[in-house]
């Protein structure tokens, strides 16, 4: 299977999800996983039966395909079962059964899994359906990338002043400049589409699958003329005397590269 493909099995479950809802009453838990600062976030139901079996199964999911596709999946797979048996079903378990899932998303089965595990922990430990659902959630399907501070980018205060900008008040200073924006949220997101007003190059780096931004800026990078290069890992800012290349680390393939720049854009 391509790093890209979805199994059929996986893109019925997707465009045809099964038992999406809630469920109520006492012998009712849910358990949430989720980040929605990165824009994934799945609530799964659990009916328990006197006999500790799950009588019924519901989820609600705001998140990628793949997290669709697996909520649904896990669904089928758990009804019926004992709760012991059901904290066993993997996130390697949901995506054979749906014949596989694209190695860069096998991340995402891990939310219904994850999300299985925490209705039934919530269940043992007597904790309603409106309790649960104030709690934080666990992974997120795509990572958000390290804070900045965190980022150790060689010779970075070398080039203040000289294609660097940890600031920028005047947009129009780089005007048709080759400028790439190092993700740090929504206002590196939105700084960098109003940059595309003034330059056709725009590139906003992220060290994750997706940009760090709320669901909302998502949607509008998306609409934007802004280039995303994700998975990329800044380590070195390089030029003779001004700005002009900057190292990277490739982390889907584990490889260096240098990416041309004129101005790398550190928002504090």
């Amino acid at each position: 299977m391509k790093s890209t493909q979805y199994s059929e099995k996986t893109l019925e479950h997707f465009r045809n999800p099964r038992n999406v809802g809630t469920l109520e009453g006492e012998d009712v838990a849910v358990g949430r996983v989720g980040n929605p600062v990165c824009g994934d976030m799945m609530d799964i139901y659990i009916r328990v039966g006197d006999d500790d079996t799950i009588r019924d199964i519901k989820f609600q999911t705001f998140g990628c395909g793949s997290a669709v596709a697996t909520s649904s999946m896990i669904t089928e797979l758990v009804r019926g079962m004992k709760l012991d048996e059901a904290l066993k079903v993997s996130r390697g378990d949901v995506a054979d059964a749906l014949d596989g899932l694209p190695p860069i998303k096998m991340h995402c089965s891990n939310l219904a899994a994850d999300a299985l595990h925490e209705a039934i922990k919530n269940w043992r430990a007597g904790v309603g359906p409106e309790d649960a659902k104030k709690q934080p959630g666990g992974a997120a399907c795509h990572p958000i990338p390290a804070e900045v501070a965190e980022v150790e980018i060689e010779n970075l205060d070398a080039y203040e002043g000289k294609g660097l900008y940890k600031r920028l008040d005047d947009l129009a200073e780089l005007a048709d400049e080759r400028v790439v924006v190092l993700d740090t949220g929504d206002a590196a997101a939105q700084l960098a589409m109003d940059l595309t007003d003034h330059t056709g190059r725009v590139v906003l780096m992220t060290s994750g699958k997706e940009p760090s931004v709320s669901p909302a800026v998502r949607s509008a990078l998306r609409l934007s003329d802004v280039k995303v290069l994700a998975e990329a890992q800044p380590l070195e800012l390089l030029g003779e005397g001004e700005l002009e290349r900057i190292r990277v680390h490739d982390l889907n393939e584990d490889e260096e590269y240098e990416l041309t720049a004129d101005a790398f854009v550190v928002l504090e």
